[in-house]
């Protein structure tokens, strides 16, 4: 989840959010009126930092404890992963956790933390979808269409997706194997640069994240052909899923974030805060919010998020390994 997200760049004052949210109260517990310092690895105006703030925003209210956002981009989220890897375990420190930590297990030759065991996962937040997409005057009317031409003409079909070992990147790697299709993933220094190459014809098909495209799709500029995920897009419930195709039964991928602590926080610390984030995502403020992001809310135990982080790390593992994707 490297690319630029400049379409959300003015959200944060639209949705009536603040980078820091405080919420004035008493507790038993002196670290219960201290701010939490939610790390994101992440620029800000994007859809997980948008997502933190929307979160934050309802957990500071469910807490009565400020919740501030703190963007620490970069490094495959190395940079955001070592603070709070390193913070004390008391539970007013949290990262911002994606299919991105998990990329980078196996992107990386070594971590300076280990995804597994120096973090205690909190909740999962929600899912959100990646789409293939077409330029709207193109001849593929359908994902089957575009596998028929990169089967016809062996190699010619280039598939545009932002930096090697993105999610998109490795979305699309996977897509070309499950298809058996031998096509060019293409990679762009950003979702602008995608977007770019699609309108003037430079690459055949694009796979992104959908809500960056979005104004591109309604604008009609982009068709989406499918997404990625297990179920169709509430947005756009008339665009079929990858996996309904035969060739790609029980395809599904889609990127995801989630809170996590530092090892060793303490299980009630945990539990308080799984409780808050359970709370937010049952708002239908939040919810609200998170539909004009493409966010599928979905919060979770954290031994679900532990059990889904592990299953990642091996899945994208082997993607990269099987890509022959040289380790950073």
């Amino acid at each position: 989840m490297r690319s630029t997200r400049r379409p959300f760049l003015l959200l944060p004052a639209a949705l009536g959010l603040a980078a820091v949210l405080p919420v004035p109260a008493h507790a038993a517990d002196g670290r219960d009126t201290q701010p939490i310092r939610l790390v994101v690895p992440f620029g800000a105006g994007g859809v997980a930092d948008l997502t933190a703030r929307v979160v934050g925003k309802a957990m500071s209210s469910q807490l009565n404890q400020p919740v501030i956002v703190d963007n620490r981009p970069g490094a495959g989220g190395v940079v955001a992963g070592t603070m709070v890897a390193s913070a004390a375990a008391d539970g007013l420190t949290l990262l911002l956790m994606s299919n991105g930590t998990a990329v980078s297990e196996g992107l990386f030759q070594k971590l300076p933390f280990d995804t597994r065991k120096d973090f205690a996962p909190v909740s999962l937040l929600g899912y959100f979808d990646i789409a293939i997409v077409v330029p709207e005057k193109s001849p593929l009317r359908s994902l089957a269409d575009l596998v028929a031409a990169a089967k016809a003409r062996p190699g010619a079909l280039n598939i545009g997706t932002v930096n090697i070992g993105s999610t998109q990147h490795l979305a699309a790697t996977l897509f070309k194997s499950r298809a058996g299709i031998d096509a060019q993933v293409v990679p762009f220094n950003g979702t602008p640069a995608v977007v770019t190459a699609l309108r003037s014809g430079q690459i055949d098909a694009g796979v992104e994240i959908l809500s960056p495209v979005m104004p591109q799709i309604t604008g009609k500029a982009l068709r989406v052909l499918a997404v990625m995920g297990e179920k169709r897009n509430p947005a756009l419930p008339e665009v079929p899923t990858a996996a309904e195709g035969a060739a790609l039964k029980g395809f599904d991928v889609r990127s995801w974030n989630a809170l996590a602590a530092p090892a060793k926080t303490p299980r009630e610390r945990i539990d308080r805060l799984n409780r808050a984030v359970r709370a937010a995502l049952a708002s239908p403020e939040v919810q609200q919010q998170l539909a004009t992001l493409n966010v599928q809310p979905r919060a979770g135990s954290p031994e679900e998020l532990a059990t889904l982080l592990d299953s990642e790390i091996r899945r994208w593992s082997g993607v990269i390994a099987a890509a022959g994707i040289p380790r950073q």
